[in-house]
């Protein structure tokens, strides 16, 4: 019997995860015969043994740090069931506050704001403004300005007093969406206040956001404002300009922000700024400016440090200079730089992307070898080559190797995953890992719905892929968060 590839009008939409896909189980007709288990079985097969204790071969301190895993993801997933809810008001400190952290640091904004919402109603809760910071720092990040600026009014409604670390927060928030009328806005108020006056790193921060933003027209009138309120600029700060410059390839400025940074005499080049000065040049393929600068901060007195030799040896690579790259990992080991997995995904990168297979592999169990352990980026690299050559049957390898592993899968990866079965017209494959990555809570991505549409219509299945883009829409316009003051 054939089995038919999941379509996109069989996708439902989840009430906990508005913006996941789930694939129902109605959708799918089964073989009566017997199959061997497919790689997306031998995923989950995995993922339940990296749940269980493990034998013999491991050590007391790794079986101390799975069963604290395994703890606090427990108690994490208690409480963002009870925040859902918002029933209850006697959790116990350490379980919100952990599944609060939690959040925050995998930038889940709406389950870290259900959770501080069920926070806010324990009996022993007492507003912090150490909290409200963490959280508008987290909403700055996931581009929510709005729900910032609704925080910061909460705060002010339980009779705080917002600190310099709040504001800095809310200027970033509005920085990092573009909303620099906000920003300066802000930092008007802040000088309003005298505990509260903007400083050194506050400036830094929306330097930072203009920066990312391409903004540069605005930093020279930050500067002139620093300048007139007595406010020097710090290392941080001229490394902040530096990095940014050297991204946009605006060199001139780049190099003149250096020479005013050494003759300020008191905010010297550091190693950043190396690192800033190399990448900037080697990612465009200007191989002799990056040898340059490299030898005139030896010449400071600056060393390099692993992320540097890094850098080199991905600028070497991506200009075809195989042997110097080679050389910086000899002269790395000579100085007992030991390469890391950073390094080693690098050059895999490197081999994958000029079809260079056999060497790529070469790498990878040299690597192996050394004890270092693949991880996702890894397996993205050489699910990616073999894509590109052709070869499906080492993905499916590659795939068991995963399988058979502890490696952490997230999104990226199966977006690789995916993106390789679609374009092999295997739409069945590619939507059993969609369904896989719901079942590892991996949120799909716009790079995930792109690559599902672009193989349905590959295929001729039109109307498939009409349906997944109208249900991905719904979705995103179905994933605000309501905060209450109550």
């Amino acid at each position: 019997m054939e089995i038919h590839p999941l379509v996109a009008s069989k996708l439902s939409w989840s009430s906990s995860f508005p913006s996941f896909l789930t694939l129902t189980k109605h959708s799918i007709k089964v073989s009566s015969e017997p199959v061997p288990p497919s790689s997306v079985q031998l995923l989950k097969a995995a993922k339940k043994r990296s749940l269980a204790p493990s034998s013999k071969g491991l050590q007391k301190e790794t079986k101390k740090d799975l069963s604290r895993i395994l703890r606090t993801e427990a108690a994490v997933k208690a409480v963002e069931r009870k925040a859902v809810s918002g029933k209850s008001n006697r959790l116990w400190p350490k379980a919100i506050l952990e599944a609060l952290v939690d959040a925050i640091g995998e930038n889940r904004w709406e389950t870290a704001l259900k959770i501080f919402g069920l926070l806010r109603k324990q009996q022993w809760y007492q507003p912090r403004c150490q909290t409200y910071t963490k959280l508008i720092v987290m909403l700055g990040k996931c581009k929510q300005p709005e729900k910032a600026s609704l925080l910061f009014e909460i705060l002010l409604s339980e009779g705080l007093s917002p600190t310099i670390d709040v504001y800095t927060a809310l200027v970033s928030a509005y920085g990092l969406s573009g909303l620099f009328d906000k920003a300066f806005s802000m930092i008007e108020e802040m000088k309003s206040i005298s505990n509260c006056k903007p400083d050194v790193y506050t400036y830094s921060v929306l330097i930072n956001c203009c920066t990312k933003l391409h903004r540069f027209d605005l930093i020279e009138t930050i500067l002139d404002e620093m300048s007139y309120m007595g406010i020097e600029c710090g290392t941080v700060t001229y490394n902040t300009i530096i990095d940014g410059y050297g991204k946009a390839k605006m060199y001139e400025l780049m190099e003149s922000a250096l020479n005013e940074m050494i003759e300020s005499g008191s905010s010297l080049p550091d190693i950043f700024t190396l690192n800033s000065f190399l990448w900037a040049y080697g990612n465009d393929n200007q191989i002799e400016k990056m040898e340059k600068w490299y030898n005139e901060f030896q010449l400071m007195g600056i060393k390099p440090d692993i992320k540097t030799f890094n850098i080199m040896v991905r600028s070497y690579g991506k200009s075809g200079m195989y042997e110097k790259m080679e050389s910086v990992m000899q002269f790395m080991q000579k100085r007992f730089f030991s390469p890391t997995i950073v390094t080693f995904n690098i050059v895999i990168e490197i081999f994958g992307k000029v079809g260079n297979i056999e060497k790529m592999e070469e790498v990878f169990q040299k690597m192996k070898h050394q004890g270092m352990k693949p991880n996702s980026i890894t397996y993205c690299s050489l699910v990616n080559s073999y894509n590109k050559a052709g070869n499906l049957s080492r993905i499916d390898c590659i795939l068991r190797q995963v399988a058979n592993s502890d490696v952490v899968l997230d999104t990226p990866f199966f977006n690789c995953v995916i993106n390789a079965y679609g374009q092999a017209g295997d739409v069945e494959k590619m939507d059993e890992f969609f369904l896989e990555m719901k079942e590892t809570k991996c949120k799909p991505d716009n790079i995930t719905f792109a690559t599902m549409i672009q193989a349905y219509n590959a295929q001729g299945m039109i109307e498939a892929a009409e349906d997944l883009e109208s249900k991905m829409f719904t979705a995103r316009e179905n994933s605000g968060t309501r905060l209450s003051l109550v």
